[in-house]
Formats: structure tokens, sequence, C-alpha cells
């Protein structure tokens, strides 16, 4: 079985530093040969760039913008009336993405509009949901880049964010049916949302586009306690033929390099 591929999420990791370009080069020398971020947008593109390409990184992932994080927007992807906001985005993160040479965009739901009941307006989001990401596919097939969903849990994270559930994201790409649009299974989320990872992880396998870890319940690094034994799931994630990236979005306990131990002995093991 072919070790697994990790990228650091400089969103997450490296907060000890100021900049996304100090991050990447962090990430660097602790070992790591891809990064991945949340929204980059308030850096510059070119420095960005020269830093990837100076540490040597791949950068593998990118989040559409949120929209207006001050008004209560966590992505556009299925809020009725914003498409020309999501469309707008996707435009941005399709500029981060061609000069990085990033090829996976995670295409970001959206919460539930405030004071509204979810199963109110659950058919309208959806409706709008799947046209976008019907839009975005053939956007992003010009680009040969893989558009992603991710389900977010309701119970500790974002009580508001509309998908939340391994279930209701494979529903959703069937209705939009198009090969460059997957699944982004972040562990710590679907173990709140339901556990039975074992069982998911493999009917989901083939959808599966990326993976996220983080320990649960405090989103804390893998080797940290918690319910979830990561030498047994990255074991399934081999022993499932697992090609991806597998990325790291959680809060150090401590100092990020404090927190590496877990992939350290990973690596040790025969990277």
């Amino acid at each position: 079985m072919a070790p697994l591929r990790f990228c650091a999420n400089i969103s997450w990791l490296f907060t000890e530093l100021p900049d996304l370009g100090s991050r990447i080069q962090a990430a660097a020398a602790a070992g790591f040969r891809a990064v991945e971020a949340a929204w980059p947008y308030e850096s510059d593109l070119q420095q960005l760039r020269g830093a990837a390409g100076a540490a040597g990184v791949e950068v593998v992932l990118l989040n559409t913008p949120p929209g207006d994080l001050q008004a209560g927007d966590l992505g556009l992807g299925a809020v009725p009336g914003r498409e020309t906001d999501f469309r707008r985005g996707l435009d941005l993160t399709l500029e981060y993405a061609r000069a990085l040479g990033c090829k996976r965009v995670h295409l970001m739901a959206g919460r539930v509009p405030a004071g509204a009941q979810r199963a109110a307006v659950a058919s309208e989001m959806e409706d709008v949901f799947v046209q976008n990401l019907t839009y975005a596919a053939d956007v992003l097939a010009k680009e040969d880049i893989t558009g992603l969903i991710e389900p977010i849990n309701t119970r500790i994270t974002d009580p508001r964010y509309f998908l939340d559930s391994p279930q209701q994201a494979a529903a959703i790409l069937d209705k939009v049916g198009r090969t460059n649009i997957k699944l982004q299974m972040d562990l710590f989320h679907w173990q709140i949302m339901g556990g039975n990872l074992t069982q998911n992880m493999h009917k989901y396998f083939p959808l599966i586009g990326h993976v996220q870890i983080a320990q649960v319940p405090g989103r804390n690094e893998p080797g940290s306690p918690g319910e979830l034994d990561y030498g047994y799931l990255l074991g399934q994630l081999e022993t499932l033929g697992y090609q991806g990236y597998v990325g790291c979005e959680y809060k150090p306990l401590g100092s990020t390099e404090d927190g590496l131990g877990w992939i350290r002995e990973y690596w040790g093991r025969g990277r």
C-alpha cells in the first residue's frame, strides 16, 4: 500500500507566523510537500506564488470566498439570491488557483439564512446549490480543476451551515451528476454528525476528492487525546487506496511544531 500524502492547512497551522508566505516556508521546513488554505484573498498573489515556488511545495486546495463575514456569510453556493456573488467569488478563486497551480476548489455551501427554519428553506437551497455546482462544474472543467463540497457539522462548529452530512452531500452530487464535482471528507465533521466512520468511508469512497483530519471534540492534532484513532483511520485510507491529499486542518494544542509528532511518526514508518 502506498503511503498517504499530507498537506498543511496554513490557515490553521503555523499561525505563529503572520502571513501565508511565511507559513508556506515553515510548512516546507517541517517536511510538508503541499499546503492548502481557506481564504488567501487578502494576500498578494504574486508573493504567494513566489513563496510556494521557492519552498518547492504544491498548493492543493483553496476555498471559494465566504462572502461578507461581518454580515454572517460562510460561503454562498446554496444561498438564494446570491448567485451573482457566488460566480464573482468563483472567478476570484480561479484567478488564484491558476496562478498557484491549484487543482482543487472547495465550493462552500453557506448558511441557512438567519431567522429561517432549515426545513422550510432546504428544498430551495438545495436547488440553488445544484444550479451553482452545475455552473461551477462547467467553468472548472475548462481549467482541469476539481470542485469539492464539504459537509460541516451543525452540532459544534456551525449550527446554520446548510450542508452537514455525507448523506446529504451524496444526494446533491447525484443530482449534479458531474465527474469533476466531488466530496470533501473531513473526519472531524463526519464523526460529530453521526460517526460510523468505517462504514461511511467505504460507502462514499468513490465520491471522495479530498480528505481533512482533526481530533474530536477539540479539533486538535490527530495525536492528541480524543475520540478518533487516527492510526486506524489512516490505515483505512491506505487500504482503500486513497491517492489524494490528506489536509491537516486542525488547531494545535501548543505550537504547530510541538504538535507534529504524529505525522513525523507516520513519515518515519515509510514516507
